[in-house]
């Protein structure tokens, strides 16, 4: 059986009768707008720009258009590389000539961006309907590209990165360097600037405390629970080898406590 486009979008959660699907060819010019066209250095920012604004014609682009857009790069032969699912806001200006809609880029399927590769049957063809191009074969779920570990000292997540990289394989390196020390952390609620200043010891990583907040949001923290970790963000203070006495680890975490004050007036309670 063939995986089609329709089965990824289906199991993105996304209606094909509620998208349509574009593929950007690398031009100087838009054939049906005579703007300046996309390159392959294009930025994300340029190919917004440029997706943005389409032809005031219907018999070039529906008057009526559906609410996601799935857009592809154009690749060599019939291959079509995700670039990104956007949101149709509505039109925001038109002059006649040409339409600009209000587009932001989703979450949806941005697991698969610059992965997913189909098979674009119509050569001539640079948009079509969802229920049409959910036919459409998958012909590739490319590697993402490895995301370089930056190291403990710039280490800075938000609560859905921290999801993302206990997760997803581009983030290999980073559950790697996480699981082979122990360490002192911090977590700041962003709301209101309270912190929080935890330890990963003994037998526990840093990686298996993180993943714990990444699954349950609190960690089994008493001081965490009840809070909404949404605005929480993570770093790291301190790291230690593995074989470190508990003793010193326990005597850096205390330290950190007291000079950063989370006793009194941050979220430990001691």
């Amino acid at each position: 059986m063939t995986l089609t486009l329709g089965d990824v979008l289906r199991s993105a959660g996304i209606d094909p009768a509620d998208a349509q699907a574009i593929r950007h060819a690398f031009v100087r010019e838009h054939e049906n707008t005579g703007l300046p066209g996309i390159y392959a250095d294009s930025t994300d920012e340029e190919i917004l720009a440029y997706t943005r604004r389409q032809s005031a014609s219907p018999r070039i682009f529906p008057a009526t258009l559906p609410r996601l857009w799935v857009v592809f790069l154009r690749e060599g032969g019939d291959r079509a590389r995700l670039w990104s699912v956007l949101e149709n806001r509505g039109e925001v200006a038109n002059d006649g000539a040409l339409r600009t809609f209000d587009l932001v880029e989703s979450e949806h399927l941005a697991d698969l961006k610059d992965r997913l590769v189909i098979g674009w049957r119509s050569p001539r063809t640079w948009r079509l309907n969802g229920p049409t191009a959910a036919a459409y074969p998958v012909a590739e779920i490319a590697d993402g590209q490895p995301i370089p570990f930056p190291g403990f000292d710039r280490l800075v997540l938000d609560r859905a990165q921290l999801e993302a990289v206990m997760r997803d394989h581009r983030y290999a390196s980073w559950r790697t360097a996480l699981a082979s020390v122990a360490g002192i952390y911090l977590i700041t609620d962003t709301r209101d600037g309270r912190q929080y200043v935890g330890k990963a010891d003994g037998a526990e990583s840093l990686r298996q405390r993180w993943g714990a907040y990444a699954a349950s949001g609190h960690g089994g923290n008493v001081e965490l629970r009840g809070l909404d970790p949404a605005t929480f963000r993570y770093s790291v203070l301190r790291v230690f080898d593995p074989a470190t006495p508990m003793r010193l680890v326990d005597e850096a975490e205390s330290h950190l406590k007291t000079a950063l004050d989370t006793r009194r007036h941050g979220l430990n309670r001691n």
